[in-house]
């Protein structure tokens, strides 16, 4: 059986207009995968962003591509 991993992000109307931010930060999720995006490291974006722990980070990274696997796995095509 699959480990589940707990969310290490969440969202609420109330905070940052219901952006998915990291558990206990105003940080957005999308800023991870754009400084990513951007050729960015993840060092860079923890030192970017201190109050987002590594655990927090690498966390989220292994959900994505959890996500992307079993996304991958549905459908053939891609």
């Amino acid at each position: 059986m699959a480990e589940s991993i707990p969310a290490p992000f969440s969202r609420n109307p109330k905070i940052m207009s219901g952006a998915v931010v990291f558990n206990g930060t105003l940080v957005p999720v999308t800023a991870l995968f754009d400084y990513l995006d951007s050729e960015g490291s993840l060092a860079e974006f923890l030192r970017d962003f201190p109050t987002v722990s590594r655990e927090q980070a690498r966390a989220t990274l292994r959900l994505a591509r959890r996500a992307l696997s079993r996304h991958s796995d549905e459908d053939p095509a891609g």
